[in-house]
């Protein structure tokens, strides 16, 4: 068929766009920017990159029309495909229509962890020749992409076939203008032993979810959705979703946890211990499965999140999919992360610097420390831009006061929306004093720039936290240090 994307260059779009193209199909997206790294990556697959919207790109009437959910009724070329009745999907929907029905989904759900919790399970499962089929919410690093295939039917030994495995990043974010669903509801409850793994509950997207309970509600009806013969895999330290799936699932629950967490009245079936990180900075853990021991586990990325992360990926390929545990310890050991989540952009003059998405209060928490673990010498500087719905409000004020901890030296851009009430707004002076000295409010991305070039240190580090592009910021950074901006 022909299909058209409206909003193309999201990091969900273009990877349906590229799955339809390896399925075959004929493509064409619109955007207003087709800038790295999904743009390239498009053109590289085949998609036809239109730039802007216009509804001349509908004029061949392609047959499916899906739309982005970032895009508004008012756009032209959406208002155009509903003015022409041509068939209009969500990219949740079209995802399901046209690649999970008929396979094994695995669907990683989940306030914090999702995209590095969906690379892991997706390269766990290639490398044990399980053929996965993967849909990322971001950019993998080992993967081919962030959306392949795989197969649909999986022969093994005896010579019959099974349904393949897909494993699919699902955000509660809702999926288009007409239908303000959580887009996850669209990948569950496709079979009857559906996977899920449910991270953790705190409150987000407060322009979707205006309060705690109409977050919690949307992973109440997640977790009701997968099937009775399913399986969901849960972080019993995370107490939200840990009564979630006491309270609501139909199918079993296998929960997991680190040495020392407070799990409430459940004991895990999964449990790590978290040992001193190896020479060269890597994490390490013991696993337990049903208290017997599985061995000595290593990670590339560093951090207490990412090995639980580690945890419900072996859970969920274990239990939900017959995966070898011992036999993950080689393809864990191999994982090397997904682009924006701790990565080491470069180290110019001596100064490592780190990219990462980090936004909400606990993701920067983690962040922050698991950097400091992995290079607990030289300084380590966070610098943040309140970008999101939820990050420029107040909603975290408190929370975020605590979130830097880790940090040596901490700087905060000014809010990344102008069209925050007054009232509601994330109170940065306010944030500043709570933390004290070592943090201080930039008045722009210059401010920024100088101040931290100015005191950076061979032997530092730097965290660029932000959802957005940062103004640039990144790459100014590794110039200025290169030209000895760091002492």
């Amino acid at each position: 068929m022909r299909a058209h994307l409206v909003g193309v260059s999201g990091t969900g779009m273009g990877a349906l766009a590229i799955l339809l193209r390896q399925a075959g199909h004929e493509v064409s997206g619109s955007d207003v920017a087709f800038d790295p790294p999904i743009g390239p990556e498009l053109e590289a697959a085949g998609v036809r990159c239109l730039h802007g919207w216009d509804p001349k790109h509908l004029e061949s009437r392609p047959d499916l029309v899906v739309v982005g959910n970032v895009i508004r009724r008012d756009n032209a070329e959406a208002a155009a495909a509903e003015t022409m009745g041509l068939s209009r999907t969500s990219m949740s929907r079209a995802l399901r229509d046209h690649f999970l029905v008929g396979r094994r989904p695995l669907v990683v759900a989940g306030t914090h962890g999702k995209t590095t919790t969906a690379t892991m399970c997706a390269h766990v499962l290639r490398a044990a020749d399980r053929e996965p089929g993967w849909f990322i919410g971001g950019v993998p690093r080992g993967l081919p992409a962030g959306a392949a295939i795989g197969s649909t039917k999986r022969r093994i030994k005896d010579g019959s076939a099974e349904r393949a495995p897909f494993v699919v990043e699902g955000d509660e974010y809702d999926d288009v203008f007409w239908s303000k669903k959580p887009k996850f509801f669209d990948y569950i409850g496709i079979g009857a032993d559906d996977v899920a793994i449910v991270t953790s509950v705190e409150q987000d997207h407060i322009d979707v979810y205006p309060s705690e309970a109409a977050y919690e509600e949307a992973f109440r009806t997640f977790a009701r959705a997968v099937p009775e013969r399913g399986l969901i895999v849960v972080d019993a330290r995370a107490a939200r979703a840990r009564a979630i799936a006491q309270q609501e699932a139909r199918a079993a629950v296998a929960f997991y946890a680190l040495e020392g967490d407070d799990t409430g009245d459940v004991t895990p079936e999964w449990m790590g211990a978290l040992v001193a990180n190896d020479a060269a900075g890597n994490a390490q853990f013991d696993l337990f499965a049903g208290g017997v021991s599985c061995g000595r586990f290593v990670l590339r990325v560093p951090g207490a999140h990412n090995v639980r992360n580690a945890i419900a990926t072996i859970a969920a390929c274990a239990q939900g999919f017959g995966v070898n545990v011992r036999g993950m310890r080689g393809a864990l050991a191999t994982f090397e992360g997904v682009k924006r989540r701790q990565e080491l952009l470069g180290e110019p003059g001596g100064v490592r610097v780190y990219d990462d998405f980090a936004h909400h209060p606990t993701a920067v928490d983690e962040t922050l420390r698991a950097l400091r673990s992995r290079h607990p010498e030289g300084a380590l500087w966070a610098v943040f831009e309140p970008r999101s719905a939820t990050a420029c409000r107040a909603l975290h004020q408190r929370e975020y006061a605590m979130a830097f901890s880790a940090a040596d030296h901490v700087v905060f851009a000014p809010l990344g929306r102008a069209n925050i009430p007054e009232g509601e707004r994330l109170d940065l002076s306010k944030l500043a004093r709570a933390i004290g000295d070592k943090a201080v409010v930039a008045d722009g991305v210059d401010a920024i720039l100088e101040r931290v070039t100015k005191g950076a240190r061979a032997g530092d580090t730097i965290a660029v936290l932000s959802n957005g592009a940062f103004g640039g910021l990144h790459g100014r950074l590794l110039t200025a240090l290169a030209a000895g901006g760091a002492s």
